[in-house]
């Protein structure tokens, strides 16, 4: 990374720990700015207001966890739908512990924000949930869980219990990978035929 794009990474963190703190109104950029190191003023060289800053923290908590997620399972043979869904619970919990500023802040934040940036940000989400429910999807027409739930619901059940981790979790107790194993055995024996 150059220093530049070093700086736009640190300002980024600082601004997710910052709203997840303290939310959208109530967080200045002298906060963020404080919190990495800079100058008030050089946050513009960055970003050209706290709303674009916002958008796009929101953006890549939502982006980073559903690469991640896609790698995980693209690992995953194509024949093994329950081994795909379960590599994607693992890897989206996995990706919220280690995000969990972001998000949190997404969690916290993503009902107080603008109209504009609000749809912006559903196209993101639309994706994932499109690519979650093929998930599901898959897993059903294999006969590997249930056919008699809405699997629009289900994805929602799941995504919510997955993304709340960042709320309730404390390093120190389970590790982000038992929290992943717990979350499968749940969701998947629950979903089982």
């Amino acid at each position: 990374m150059t220093k530049s794009e070093r700086t736009r990474e640190r300002i980024l963190d600082a601004a997710a720990a910052s709203f997840r703190e303290r939310g959208f109104a109530a967080t200045r950029l002298s906060d963020i700015a404080d919190r990495a190191n800079l100058q008030t003023p050089s946050l513009y060289y960055h970003f050209a207001s706290k709303e674009e800053l916002i958008e796009v923290v929101l953006a890549l908590g939502v982006t980073r966890t559903f690469e991640h997620v896609r790698a995980r399972v693209g690992e995953v043979p194509a024949n093994d739908p329950l081994g795909r869904l379960r590599a994607a619970i693992e890897a989206h919990v996995e990706m919220v512990l280690e995000t969990g500023n972001y998000s949190a802040a997404n969690l916290r934040l993503y009902g107080q924000m603008p109209d504009d940036i609000r749809r912006r940000l559903q196209r993101v989400q639309r994706r994932v949930g499109r690519y979650w429910n093929e998930l599901l999807e898959q897993a059903r027409d294999a006969g590997a869980i249930r056919s008699d739930l809405n699997l629009s619901a289900v994805r929602m059940l799941i995504l919510g219990a997955l993304n709340w981790t960042a709320e309730w979790y404390r390093p120190g107790g389970l590790t982000a990978a038992e929290i992943a194993s717990h979350a499968t055995a749940l969701v998947l024996e629950g979903l089982a035929p």
